[in-house]
């Protein structure tokens, strides 16, 4: 079992940055793989980005070059660094976790999930 609470989240101009934090509870997370989605008002669920246990990254092709996803595996942390961010990006935004290496961009193959935090973009 895993528990995930997101924070980092608010209100930032276009341009700006923001940097999202997701905590995890249990003694296995090394061994999960993590990723961030989000979701806009009307709008299903999307993968962001996501790292593996080992280490390894994936990002959604809306994201890349602007943020950047990574872990502390001693803090039971990962985050998501969110650069030039666009109002576009505006979202509540969700961490979770599954038990197998890879990264997998389908929502429906995470068995844990935060609450998810806020994040808006104002132009």
């Amino acid at each position: 079992q895993v528990q995930l609470v997101e924070s980092g989240g608010g209100l930032v101009q276009a341009g700006g940055s923001l940097r999202l934090s997701c905590a995890a509870s249990g003694r296995t997370f090394s061994s999960y793989t993590i990723a961030w989605f989000r979701q806009a008002p009307g709008k299903e669920r999307e993968f962001v980005a996501g790292t593996s246990w080992t280490g390894g990254t994936n990002y959604a092709d809306s994201v890349k070059g602007r943020f950047t996803i990574s872990r502390d595996n001693a803090k039971n942390t990962v985050y998501l660094q969110m650069n030039i961010l666009k109002p576009d990006d505006t979202a509540i935004y969700y961490c979770a976790a599954r038990p197998q290496l890879l990264v997998n961009t389908n929502r429906r193959e995470y068995n844990y999930w935060g609450q998810g935090t806020q994040v808006t973009v104002s132009s």
